[in-house]
């Protein structure tokens, strides 16, 4: 999916106001979750047409007029816990509002609580506020990334797949968050599917990008000191999962950014809290195939079980036939894991016989390496 810059989108209030303070021409305008009702608008002296408004607020009776007028004024939705027309990501703040460690009511675990109950048969309401919600995460990505005509971002970004259950301080959660961190300090923009495990690793090690290794290392020694009522439950399950990262985020609190695209599909698995950006979807098809898409500088695939070997696959086929515009390098950090226990790095490199991306594989047990080679395999253009 190719995600390009929309430029007449007008997001909040004061967008609105910077807008209209020099022009009056709205043609081909889209106006998002506004609220024309403290304002006074000269209506009559706009022009109109092919304009949008989604999810604004009217004055009575205000509205009618500019449908007779040819624009187009869709609903505002009622009795959700979401904001189907938000103009921006989410952040672990906004998503955790209402989390204790004694009762989980965070703002997360209610939009799920109700994504739960049509998960299978939404009625048509729901399903088009969720398409409309994850559009407005869409529109968001693209002002974040900033996309240009040839569907390059300005931020080189670099993704980071894995297993949701890897513990904490383990071998490839530490060496994924050391080469997170390199990676951030080198000037890419570290993205992942924002859970637990790899994909808290890759997070971590991108907000300590202002931090030394060695206070790396200190945090994640503050991370997995974890209690469990079982210790075969996976870390996020832990009964001070959180607040280990809430004392990581308190002793380190300048991080640098990082981006989270996780989705309610699967369940109620918390978004880590080391990303700065969170673009949550509902649709774990758009999402999968966003987070792949945007990853143009590379991606990195730790050890991982089905989740991520269909992620691997998925972005051979964006390599194989160029879809994303880009050939982009393909690291496969565990040798173990790719040649020994699967056969999944042998089967990727034959099918790569005679195509531009078999050159873009790389297969090692070191974070070092693995940027290294980031480093000296920029993404290539199709022709």
């Amino acid at each position: 999916m190719k995600i390009k810059l929309i430029k007449n989108l007008i997001h909040n209030d004061r967008e609105w106001n910077d807008f209209i303070s020099s022009s009056n021409n709205l043609t081909n305008k889209v106006i998002q979750d506004v609220n024309f009702c403290t304002k006074n608008v000269d209506w009559e002296n706009l022009i109109l047409d092919n304009t949008s408004f989604l999810g604004c607020t009217f004055r009575k009776d205000e509205a009618i007029p500019l449908i007779e007028r040819g624009a187009f004024v869709y609903p505002k939705f009622k009795d959700l816990p979401y904001n189907p027309y938000r103009g921006k990501l989410y952040s672990w703040q906004e998503l955790m509002e209402g989390y204790s460690k004694d009762h989980d009511n965070s703002i997360d675990i209610n939009i799920y609580k109700h994504f739960i109950k049509h998960k299978y048969n939404p009625p048509v309401s729901e399903a088009l506020a969720q398409r409309l919600h994850d559009h407005s995460i869409d529109d968001a990505l693209r002002r974040i990334l900033e996309y240009d005509d040839l569907g390059m971002t300005k931020k080189k970004v670099v993704g980071f797949m894995g297993g949701h259950s890897t513990r904490r301080g383990t071998q490839f959660y530490t060496e994924t968050a050391i080469a997170a961190q390199l990676a951030t300090q080198k000037g890419y923009y570290v993205v992942t599917g924002g859970g637990p495990g790899i994909m808290e690793a890759a997070n971590l090690g991108a907000y300590m990008g202002n931090y030394s290794k060695q206070e790396l290392f200190d945090a994640i020694s503050i991370l997995k000191d974890l209690e469990f009522d079982n210790i075969e439950n996976p870390d996020y399950l832990a009964k001070n999962f959180q607040e280990r990262s809430l004392e990581v985020l308190a002793k380190y609190p300048n991080g640098a950014e990082s981006l989270a695209i996780p989705t309610w599909f699967y369940g109620h698995e918390p978004s880590n809290l080391f990303a700065t950006y969170i673009a949550k979807y509902f649709s774990n098809s758009i999402r999968e195939d966003i987070l792949l898409t945007i990853s143009l500088y590379g991606l990195v695939f730790a050890p991982g079980s089905a989740g991520t070997t269909q992620e691997i696959f998925q972005e051979a086929a964006q390599n194989h036939y160029g879809t994303s515009g880009y050939y982009s390098p393909m690291v496969f950090l565990g040798k173990k894991r790719y040649v020994e226990d699967t056969s999944i790095y042998s089967v990727l490199h034959q099918l790569a016989q005679g195509k531009v991306y078999k050159d873009l594989l790389f297969l090692t047990d070191s974070a070092e390496l693995t940027i290294d080679f980031i480093e000296k395999h920029p993404p290539i253009r199709v022709s």
